[in-house]
């Protein structure tokens, strides 16, 4: 008789690891505007089917807590039903021998705490506070609201030009985003339920490469307003390009010689070519929008004037200077800020970087443009110097994936100390302290010293990447609201006690994404057409195809693919291909329709206008 014997996983056991798979997948899509208290009841009830039932508060407490949060949902609690639960999850996170009962309770908690109010709606009103009022995941996710399953069904049927026509209600940079956008829309994507989300970004890519030249709708009739717009930026342009449309002359201030802020001077031309990013412009520049070229705030003209000569003015100047690391000998030759370093380049002012060593530091997307670029300009070695893991950086994956790959040294947990410079003032290396993982801390691993000894990394050239500024002092001194290096507005991005002025994007929000500024324009150049006295419809009369049954097989996604690193290094031309049609056909026709079907089409579908 053998004592042992190997156990391979049984049916049941193997059908479960699927059935994890599957809900993860469904937790992951679960879109935006769901009853929280339904889905702590939810979630409860299955960390309440791990127990292992050996100690009490977790095997009854936690069906106590169920009992209570269904109380709630069925109208039978009370106000003091909230303490009783609030009582009872603070005992089962104290005394719960494992994470399963303790962390369940936490979590529990945690609801109790932070949406309180749906509790108490339930309680008193039998209702819930949560609002579906857009029912597509993608284009709730979208900060534009993007018509996303619409143009996808265009891109399925080969209407590539139909489908930058819809892409421009509500957001007229098709092709930069295509190119750039951060795609949260793909982040509660449905297909995740099937197999993976659909490749959106992908699909913008493909419609505004095989559209050709798109002309944008004709304008409303002029009602003899003149928007002043400070800022040639995503934010600021595509304000003017809605201002345009609803029949407002719009004229753009900016302080550069070209248009386009941060996407020509921030981002390098490998990710965004600048070619493409002309045609958005062009597009823009034919509705009729007028542009005054070296034009900064607060020197060349003051805002006092401006609300003097225009009906209403726009603050859109961005984020466009630099944050300091604060360590002696920041200001030795050698030492650079990724924002003045990137923006040289886009004014093709190249710095020749042959056989130098090269330290960025930082782990967001302005560090990764920085290395990437140091690369193409002939470093001999580049690397990033990050103060924690590369699991915290801010950098999408791919970015992070794309300087690995094109020969990039990341040195995570290390710290910045002190900036070594020479006898003639230049920058010879930066001493870093090792770091460690810590405490967590609002959600966020927090990071402690080691206790080694500081290290030395060898640099010629130092490029600090920590985030950017706004410069604020003109507008202060003029009275418009500024609190923690940003101008403060309103949600509808106007002023107390300021009439006609108005600010949205980065200057705003702080540093955000392209699509976040192209949102911001969106909603200020609504706001600044009523504020006028208008109500201007935008709208796309495009016809949506019909959806078809045949998108439930599991299949694929198409991912875009890349130059070979060793060959895209050597230059600054584009990194990604486009998919060819076959691909983007095949890949429209994954898109489960959530327009036409379940939430979408019971709650209303689409939204043509705004």
């Amino acid at each position: 008789m053998s004592r042992l014997e190997i156990k391979a996983p049984n049916r049941a056991r193997i059908v479960m690891e699927g059935l994890y798979k599957d809900l993860e997948r469904r937790i992951e899509s679960s879109p935006p505007g769901l009853c929280p208290v339904d889905m702590s009841r939810a979630f409860l009830e299955l960390c309440h089917a791990q127990t292992c039932g050996k100690c009490v508060p977790c095997r009854i407490g936690l069906g106590q807590l169920n009992h209570f949060i269904k109380d709630v949902l069925d109208g039978k609690a009370t106000m003091k039903t909230l303490d009783y639960m609030e009582e009872t999850a603070l005992s089962i996170m104290e005394s719960a021998d494992c994470a399963i009962g303790y962390e369940a309770a936490r979590m529990v908690y945690k609801g109790l705490v932070g949406y309180r109010d749906d509790y108490i709606e339930h309680i008193k009103n039998g209702r819930c506070t949560c609002s579906y009022n857009q029912p597509v995941p993608c284009v709730a996710l979208c900060p534009a609201h993007v018509d996303v399953p619409g143009y996808i069904a265009l891109v399925g049927e080969g209407r590539y030009a139909d489908a930058v026509r819809l892409i421009r209600k509500d957001n007229p940079f098709p092709t930069t985003c295509g190119f750039i956008c951060e795609h949260p829309c793909e982040a509660r994507c449905r297909r995740n339920m099937v197999d993976d989300s659909i490749n959106i970004r992908g699909l913008k890519r493909m419609a505004a490469d095989y559209a050709g030249e798109v002309d944008p709708p004709a304008c409303a009739p002029s009602t003899g307003k003149r928007i002043a717009v400070l800022g040639g930026g995503p934010g600021g342009l595509s304000a003017a390009y809605y201002l345009q449309l609803m029949g407002h002359q719009a004229v753009v201030y900016e302080m550069l010689p070209k248009l386009g802020g941060m996407l020509r001077y921030g981002i390098p031309n490998y990710r965004l070519p600048k070619e493409r990013l002309e045609d958005d412009i062009n597009c823009i520049l034919k509705t009729g929008v007028q542009v005054k070229y070296g034009m900064k705030i607060g020197q060349d003209i003051t805002i006092q004037q401006l609300r003097k000569e225009y009906d209403a003015v726009l603050i859109t100047i961005g984020a466009s200077t630099d944050k300091k690391l604060g360590l002696e000998g920041e200001d030795a030759d050698g030492v650079l800020s990724a924002v003045q370093f990137l923006r040289n380049v886009g004014k093709n002012i190249i710095m020749d970087l042959t056989g130098k060593e090269v330290a960025v530091v930082g782990g967001g997307n302005v560090s990764m443009d920085a290395v990437r670029t140091a690369k193409r300009l002939g470093a001999k070695k580049v690397s990033i110097v990050y103060r924690r893991r590369r699991a915290d950086m801010t950098a999408l994956p791919q970015e992070i994936e794309g300087a690995i790959a094109e020969g990039v040294e990341l040195q995570t947990l290390k710290a910045p100390a002190a900036i070594d410079v020479d006898e003639a003032g230049q920058v010879k290396g930066l001493y870093v302290t090792p770091q460690m993982v810590s405490a967590i801390k609002d959600g966020r691993a927090s990071i402690r010293p080691t206790g080694e000894e500081d290290l030395y990394i060898p640099c010629d050239v130092l490029i600090v990447a920590i985030g950017q500024n706004i410069e604020t002092r003109h507008f202060e001194e003029a009275g418009i609201p500024v609190e923690r290096g940003k101008i403060r507005t309103k949600s509808t991005g106007t002023f107390e006690n300021m009439p006609g002025v108005f600010a949205g994007g980065d200057c705003a929000s702080g540093p955000a994404s392209v699509i976040t500024a192209i949102a911001a324009g969106k909603v200020v150049a609504a706001n600044i057409d009523e504020y006028l006295g208008y109500h201007h419809e935008i709208s796309c009369d495009v016809e949506i195809p019909e959806p078809n049954l045949s998108d439930r097989s599991p299949c694929g996604r198409v991912n875009l693919t890349e130059r070979e690193a060793c060959l895209r290094v050597k230059d600054f031309e584009g990194v990604e291909n486009c998919m060819t049609e076959n691909e983007a056909k095949q890949e429209a026709g994954r898109c489960l329709r959530c327009d036409h079907f379940g939430y979408g089409i019971f709650k209303g579908g689409r939204e043509s206008i705004w």
